[in-house]
């Protein structure tokens, strides 16, 4: 891909590409000429793509004009069918197929014929709520299946009817699942329950009145907990399963829902610990749904989706108290009709008699899933010039009225492929398909000479402009690369690895060759990156009027300012009552002050964020007053953000700024901004306040009283503790001499002269 240009005036998306045909979408139209005359030096070669009123003024002659134009092809027409009665299967609508080919953007009507035909076969599918409110229902519906067919053969005579009940998930908080109660979940005078269930089919499609009286007569009551009912459940497999219930390719398929209940939806499950979505796929044996409690309930847009695709038209016959309920889900059913049963349900014959008239009379032409990019309208021609809705819907049609509609199909962009989709009326098998490609490349007459002469004879011309052979570049192959790479001469005609001339020029030999504007000046620059025309306006005019555009940049007149040149230079508004302009923390642009971030306007005064200088200031005020602290060494250089600073007797009223020195004790003083970022002036209060000096020789003295007082404590607690020793020893020794007795003894072999002595007690006795 050589370049990608958007034109913005016409809003096209033009796609210059090597060794293909050039690209012209929407309402435009490619010209070209094969002298290659039609553009102007420096003019882009989008500017062949233009209306046609355009390109004829500027000289392209008609038949230099490529406009590709849709095409409509009908590959299959048959003819609509009178009646039902045919040996292969009835038509009601035509044409059956098409084949599109579209121009992007230019749309394509054609007209779509439908008749509902007399006699065309009907599937009834009767669904009841067997639940135990619903008893008294089904004793009337079993002595009313003679006027169902009676009343289904005034529709059609190719009628039948199949039967299918439901009541809920067999789970809690749904069903007592207790099981007794799952045996038998009615009250316990009832004697004919059947047990629990969520969706039984019980009688396939049927001509046989015999049949389908002898099946329902054999159904019984049954019964469930909550009163929503498991209804969607059931509509979904009956939608589904189509082959157990029996619909025929070709009839109108109505299901006849009979309940006086409302229905669970997708997320109830839930409540039951069912955590598993519903896939919409049949789930049948024994004719029971057996994912019942494996699967959550269908939500509304699943059920809706597969009643449509499989042409099914509900009719929802329910008792009063839940009509509002039911209107309600059939706005969400295309092709659906609601009634309502009387308390017994003798009344449903003539309601479903009713909603058939209802839903027959109403043909509303709808599509199915369409390619992206693609829109789709219809325009219906009622007959005898009926009422007419607004998307594609005729009310009051009667069987055998023709009904058209005008389809307006309109591709967007190109598509990449054929895609093809489905239009029909909604509840009708009937569809036609239309094929659907889009036609992008201009089929240009080129001269057939490989070397041209309009391209220095070294390329051949292709819808007006040049492709070059292998080794040359340029708008008329006029550039030999030579040794060179193609790539690396590209390369430097991208700034910063951007687009290619900034999208404003063609690469010729590595040099930018830019274009042409509409306004008649041309992009310049290295890269094509400068033009005059796209500066600031003021008053819709250019630089306000009062400049020039230099490369997007307004360059004023020197008695303006501003980006777009729109103010008068002037620094009156900006002036503080001192002079000063800004107070020398902002510029003045448009008689406004732009402060330096942090200040405000409009004299850039305050600054609300910023560390007051009783903190930052602190350290310089004690170095210049009292030459201490950490800045006293070099304190004239360090501080001199304070340009004026005086020492006074007292500070003028007001909350002074006090910080504490080297020494501990409290500086005041009183610091102001002056005009500047960083310009104060201060008062500095000559007398600090610092604290009194402690007593040496007190506390030194009281240090050894006191260590003369503790000793002299610890020696008296040793004295009584030593005292009070002796003490108990006394009083032992006392009492040992009190229990002692004294005896003389004389022991035998003593020798002459020598004591005598004996133990008594404890006691040596001498």
């Amino acid at each position: 891909v050589r370049e990608t240009v958007w034109s913005k005036k016409y809003n096209i998306f033009f796609r210059n590409v090597v060794n293909k045909s050039k690209r012209c979408q929407k309402y435009e139209y490619l010209c070209f000429s094969h002298s290659q005359n039609f553009t102007k030096p420096g003019e882009q070669e989008a500017a062949r793509c233009d209306t046609r009123a355009q390109l004829e003024e500027r000289g392209c002659m008609g038949k230099d004009i490529v406009s590709p134009l849709n095409i409509l092809t009908v590959t299959k027409n048959t003819a609509l069918s009178t009646n039902a009665f045919v040996k292969d299967e009835p038509i009601q609508l035509r044409p059956q197929e098409v084949n599109l080919k579209l121009r992007p953007g230019l749309p394509r009507t054609f007209k779509l014929d439908f008749r509902r035909v007399e006699g065309y076969p009907v599937d009834l599918y009767y669904l009841m709520d067997l639940s135990y409110s619903m008893e008294d229902d089904l004793r009337s519906i079993k002595t009313l299946g003679n006027e169902l067919f009676k009343a289904l053969q005034g529709i059609t005579k190719q009628g039948r009817i199949g039967f299918g009940s439901f009541v809920d998930k067999t789970v809690l908080p749904f069903t007592n699942t207790n099981p007794e109660k799952l045996k038998k979940p009615c009250e316990e005078k009832e004697l004919f329950c059947q047990p629990a269930f969520g969706y039984r089919h019980v009688l396939s499609m049927t001509e046989n009145k015999a049949d389908f009286n002898r099946e329902v007569d054999k159904q019984r009551i049954s019964g469930n907990l909550d009163s929503p009912e498991g209804t969607l459940d059931a509509i979904m497999q009956a939608a589904v399963c189509g082959d157990r219930i029996g619909w025929r390719n070709s009839s109108t398929r109505l299901i006849v829902l009979t309940t006086d209940d409302g229905f669970h939806m997708a997320g109830d499950g839930k409540l039951a610990g069912i955590l598993e979505p519903n896939d919409e796929r049949c789930y049948m044996d024994n004719k029971l749904y057996t994912k019942s409690n494996d699967m959550d309930y269908p939500s509304v847009g699943q059920v809706a989706s597969q009643l449509e695709k499989n042409n099914i038209q509900p009719i929802f016959a329910v008792t009063k108290n839940m009509e509002n309920v039911y209107r309600e889900l059939s706005r969400m059913i295309p092709k659906s009709e609601v009634g309502v049963l009387s308390e017994d349900s003798k009344n449903v014959v003539e309601l479903i008699q009713a909603a058939y008239n209802r839903l027959s009379s109403k043909v509303t032409v709808t599509h199915d899933a369409l390619p992206d990019n693609v829109r789709v309208t219809y325009t219906p021609l009622c007959p005898g010039g009926g009422p007419a809705g607004d998307k594609g819907v005729c009310d009051n049609v009667k069987v055998g009225d023709l009904v058209s509609f005008n389809v307006t199909v309109t591709a967007d962009e190109c598509i990449d492929r054929e895609r093809s989709f489905l239009i029909g009326p909604l509840g009708i098998k009937d569809k036609l398909k239309v094929s659907l490609s889009t036609r992008c490349e201009c089929e240009c007459d080129d001269p057939k000479e490989e070397n041209h002469k309009d391209c220095d004879g070294k390329g051949k011309v292709k819808c007006g402009m040049c492709s070059c052979n292998a080794g040359f570049v340029g708008q008329k192959c006029e550039c030999a690369i030579g040794e060179k790479d193609e790539s690396s001469l590209r390369a430097a005609c991208r700034k910063d690895n951007g687009t290619e001339c900034e999208g404003r020029g063609d690469c010729v030999c590595g040099i930018c060759q830019c274009y042409a504007q509409q306004g008649g000046s041309t992009y310049y620059g290295t890269h094509c990156e400068c033009e005059n025309e796209s500066c600031e306006k003021f008053q819709n005019k250019l630089c306000g009027g009062n400049g020039k555009c230099r490369c997007k940049i307004c360059e004023c007149n020197p008695e303006y300012e501003g980006t777009a040149c729109q103010c008068k230079k002037s620094d009156e508004q900006c002036r503080t009552p001192s002079g000063s302009v800004c107070s020398g923390r902002g510029t003045c642009q448009c008689n406004q002050c732009k402060c330096i971030e942090g200040y405000q306007r409009p004299y850039c005064l305050t600054c609300p964020a910023c560390q007051t200088p009783c903190i930052t200031k602190g350290k310089c005020i004690e170095c210049l007053g009292f030459q201490t602290g950490p800045f006293s060494k070099n304190c004239s250089q360090t501080c001199k953000s304070i340009n004026e600073f005086e020492m006074v007797e007292t500070l003028p009223p007001g909350k002074p700024c006090d910080v504490r020195d080297v020494e501990n004790c409290r500086v005041f003083f009183i610091i102001k901004q002056l005009d500047g970022e960083d310009n104060y002036s201060a008062q500095i209060l000559k007398t600090r306040e610092c604290p009194e000096l402690p007593n040496i020789y007190a506390i030194i003295g009281g240090s050894i009283a006191g260590v003369a007082l503790i000793g002299l404590l610890i020696l008296l607690i040793i004295k009584a503790i030593l005292y009070m020793r002796d003490v108990k020893e006394f009083r032992r020794f006392e009492n040992e001499q009190k229990k002692g007795k004294w005896s003389p003894v004389m022991f035998p072999n003593s020798v002459v002269g020598t004591p005598k002595c004996a133990m008594l007690g404890d006691y040596l006795i001498i």
